[in-house]
């Protein structure tokens, strides 16, 4: 194990009618409250007007700002950030899923600034401060409640870039399951891959000594793959949209990777395959991630067995060590497909002609992944691999 420090202030307010505290958490910070929101998941469920609601009845000056989509644009976020600094805003209150969440994130860090936002996110410079932030979360998926990472797209020239900082992290974030029982099913699927790959990326590793932190990961996986297979099948069952719920938070909160040298890797490569694309960033992770394993499986074959083994529950039964490792790999890809995610960039609609671009751009600032240091050759490879 290596050495680490671990800090994660956000609050956690989790459960049926945990938007009752909404009101005791707003009495901590000013009364000029800009609300960021998609629109979509936050009107459906009703959370949008029931905050709106806890707002007025605590005397807030409120503006609002939707239409957050997907992949979320930068031009979203200097219109946020214009508001915050014209109105003098003093905390951010997002509702929606991550995208929204990581919008909220990046306009809460310019509007501290006077520098521009994207520079940061092109690693010119460092996020030191931000404005408070809360969140009320509609989609399990990205972690982006309880961690400091954001993710912003400059649409124009199809960059997908992400910026990280102890400022970051959301004061509090209000999880009710109740607000994710409206989430269509193939939203649904893609939080869930988006969850599970976050595991990936922080269980395999060559950190060796970490029983406690891949005993952890596995849990996470295994709990996430019962009860993803449960909700493909009924979406409307409240324990387990609490279960995913709560995994799709503690799988991106820092806790289960420290210690251990992590890859990121096929987020990365993801990155710009949705950049170019647009396509949702968990469908894109349920393609490239099989083909990732199948690449670098090699470097680590102990721990891909072990990952075969304990979260797949295969057996050995006279099999190779590499049979054990390709089944777990079929394994799961098949549980994605099982989910309703897609299995392959054919079957995303896309084709090989910007493969060769992606993979450049992947690598813009250096090789990725720790696993196997992946150059452009390399991520140009695990593309094509991914196409049927």
């Amino acid at each position: 194990m290596i050495n680490f420090e671990f800090y994660n202030p956000t609050r956690i307010i989790f459960g049926k009618d945990a938007i009752l505290k909404l009101g005791r958490e707003l009495s901590r910070y000013g009364n000029k409250v800009l609300v960021i929101t998609g629109g979509g998941s936050a009107k459906r469920s009703g959370l949008l007007d029931h905050a709106l609601r806890i707002l007025k009845e605590n005397n807030k000056q409120v503006w609002i700002l939707d239409g957050i989509k997907p992949n979320p644009r930068l031009d979203s976020v200097y219109e946020g950030i214009k508001m915050c600094k014209t109105r003098q805003v003093e905390l951010i209150l997002a509702i929606g899923g991550g995208s929204v969440i990581d919008a909220a994130k990046a306009i809460a860090v310019g509007a501290a600034t006077q520098h521009d936002i994207w520079d940061f996110y092109l690693r010119k410079l460092s996020v030191t401060k931000a404005l408070p932030l809360g969140c009320m979360l509609t989609l399990a998926a990205t972690g982006t409640e309880m961690n400091g990472n954001s993710v912003v797209t400059k649409w124009e020239t199809r960059e997908k870039n992400f910026i990280s900082g102890s400022a970051l992290f959301p004061k509090f974030s209000i999880l009710d399951p109740t607000y994710t029982l409206t989430v269509p099913r193939d939203q649904t699927a893609n939080g869930c891959v988006d969850m599970m790959v976050h595991v990936f990326e922080q269980y395999f590793s060559h950190t060796t000594d970490t029983p406690l932190q891949d005993r952890l990961c596995e849990g996470l996986m295994k709990t996430i793959i019962e009860n993803a297979l449960i909700l493909a099948a009924d979406p409307q069952d409240y324990t387990v949209r609490a279960n995913i719920l709560w995994c799709g938070t503690m799988a991106l909160n820092e806790l289960v990777g420290m210690g251990k040298e992590q890859d990121w890797a096929t987020h990365i490569i993801e990155h710009e395959l949705s950049a170019e694309y647009d396509i949702a960033h968990g469908a894109g992770l349920a393609i490239l991630s099989p083909n990732w394993m199948a690449y670098v499986y090699k470097e680590n074959k102990a721990l891909f067995r072990q990952f075969a083994e304990r979260v797949w529950d295969i057996q050995g039964n006279g099999k190779s060590e590499e049979e054990i490792i390709l089944e777990g790999i079929r394994k799961t890809r098949e549980f994605f497909v099982s989910i309703g995610a897609p299995a392959t960039l054919e079957d995303a609609g896309i084709d090989e002609s910007k493969i060769s671009l992606m993979a450049a751009r992947a690598v813009r600032f250096g090789p990725v992944g720790s696993m196997k240091k992946l150059g452009k050759e390399d991520v140009e490879t695990i593309l094509r691999n991914a196409l049927v």
